[in-house]
């Protein structure tokens, strides 16, 4: 990550006790880097923030790392700072009921196909969960949201990687590795791109027992205006009560909510 170089961080009032300096706590400096950092025309170049926030930059350095590694922000080329997706997992939880909110979408989906949805956005070299929406069948999941997943053992984060460059695939799988998750789990590189080329071809991916054993997801990439994959929503079953091909026919269905959730996210 680009550092554009510390400026000079006023001492801390001994009054105080060390903790504070005139810029404020360090809760009430997070909050001002977050709204900068929300502020239209992002993403914004470190020094932006640190003036919008009212913070020394060697403090707003510290700090915006803390929050790209909690997925609250996230860095964007050119040594810029933009929203991440646990920000924007808050902006989707208060904004829930709106008409056409995420909520309305990924509700809809769950209603069409009788199963518990989950919507995560990319943080990095994984993916965190957003939403997630119960389904009434007999059995619970064990995601939660502002869990972080592996991108190469689940259904969104097969959709994610499938649309990403193969040299930036190639380049996240020599970061984190391909951890064995269950005995299902592809922990071949070779075998890993050749599921993403198939991915490509069908429009969704597939995590049959690869990230749990007994649990089957499809999963169907969100994509922004570009085409770079901002995130991904899925359909989780159980293996004992939903077969592979009955979980590929929710494929029209996931693909339709993941195309109205683009102006959303």
């Amino acid at each position: 990550m680009p550092y554009e170089g510390p400026a000079e961080e006023p001492a801390a009032s001994p009054a105080r006790g060390g903790r504070t300096s005139a810029a404020g706590t360090a809760l009430e400096k997070s909050m001002r880097i977050l709204e900068a950092v929300a502020a239209p025309g992002g993403p914004h170049r470190l020094t932006d923030v640190a003036a919008a926030a009212a913070v020394p930059k060697s403090s707003a350095f510290r700090i915006l790392a803390s929050l790209t590694e909690q997925g609250f922000v996230r860095p964007e080329s050119g040594a810029r700072y933009g929203v991440g997706p646990r920000l924007r997992g808050l902006s989707a939880l208060v904004g829930g009921g709106e008409p056409h909110s995420i909520g309305r979408i990924l509700g809809e989906l769950r209603e069409n196909v009788g199963q518990t949805v989950h919507l995560a956005l990319r943080s990095g070299e994984a993916l965190t969960y957003i939403r997630k929406l119960e389904s009434d069948q007999p059995f619970r999941t064990a995601s939660r949201v502002g869990m972080r997943m592996p991108l190469h053992s689940t259904a969104i984060g097969k959709s994610i990687l499938a649309h990403l460059p193969e040299e930036e695939v190639r380049a996240l799988i020599a970061s984190a590795g391909l951890p064995r998750r269950t005995p299902r789990t592809l922990t071949d590189p070779q075998a890993l791109l050749a599921e993403l080329e198939a991915v490509r071809a069908r429009g969704f991916a597939v995590d049959d027992e690869e990230n749990e054993e007994t649990i089957r997801c499809i999963g169907a990439a969100v994509l922004g205006p570009d085409g770079h994959p901002i995130g991904g929503v899925s359909v989780t079953t159980v293996t004992f009560l939903v077969s592979r091909e009955e979980i590929e026919a929710y494929a029209p269905a996931l693909r339709a909510a993941t195309e109205a959730l683009v102006p959303l996210l």
